[in-house]
C-alpha cells in the first residue's frame, strides 16, 4: 500500500482495542528500557560523585541520580518522545504495535499521521493520564477504542481484521 493510501482502502480493519494495545506498550516500554539502560549507566557513572564525597557531607543524595540534569532530560524525556514520533510518522507504529500488526493513522481519513497529529497524541498521553489514567482507560469504553490522546489527534489505531478460514474436515463422510 503506498503511504498517501487510506488504510481502509486495501483491507478491512478493526479497531484495536485496551488489552492489546497495553500489551503493545508493554513491548515497547521493555524496548526503550533496554535502550535507555546503558545511557543511565553512563550518565550515572559521568555525574555520580564518588563515596567518599558523600561522606563528608559535600554532596546531597539528589545529586546521585543527576536528576534535573541535561543528560536526565535527554534519556528520560526527549529520547523516547522523539523515538515515538519517529516511529509513528515513518512506520505508523511503535515497535509494539507493528508486533500487533496495528497502526496509528488519521481518524477521518484513515492516512498516515501528520507530524502536528504525532506531536498532539503523545503530548495527548501526558492529558489521558493525569486523571487517574481514566483517558487510557477510555480506550476500552469508546466505540472507536480511543483514548482521550487519539481523540485529541484525531487519530485511531487500527489492524487488518483476522480472517477466519471455516473449519474443514478431511476425512469427513
Amino acid at each position: 500500500m503506498h503511504p498517501t493510501q487510506p488504510a481502509h482502502d486495501a483491507e478491512e480493519l478493526e479497531y484495536v482495542g485496551f488489552w492489546l494495545r497495553v500489551l503493545a506498550s508493554l513491548v515497547d516500554t521493555v524496548l526503550l528500557l533496554i535502550v535507555s539502560a546503558p545511557l543511565w549507566w553512563l550518565l550515572a557513572q559521568n555525574e555520580a560523585p564518588a563515596l567518599a564525597d558523600l561522606a563528608d557531607g559535600g554532596t546531597n543524595l539528589a545529586q546521585l541520580g543527576g536528576t534535573g540534569s541535561a543528560g536526565d532530560l535527554l534519556v528520560n524525556y526527549l529520547l523516547p518522545a522523539a523515538a515515538v514520533i519517529l516511529f509513528w510518522l515513518y512506520k505508523s507504529a511503535t515497535p509494539g504495535k507493528m508486533m500487533l500488526g496495528a497502526r496509528v493513522v488519521d481518524a477521518d481519513s484513515g492516512l498516515p499521521l501528520t507530524p502536528r497529529q504525532a506531536v498532539l497524541r503523545y503530548l495527548g498521553y501526558f492529558v489521558a493520564a493525569i486523571p487517574f489514567c481514566l483517558g487510557l482507560i477510555w480506550v476500552g469504553l469508546d466505540p472507536r477504542k480511543q483514548g482521550w490522546h487519539d481523540k485529541l489527534a484525531r487519530t485511531v489505531v487500527v489492524r487488518p481484521k483476522p480472517r477466519v478460514a471455516p473449519p474443514s474436515f478431511p476425512h469427513a463422510r
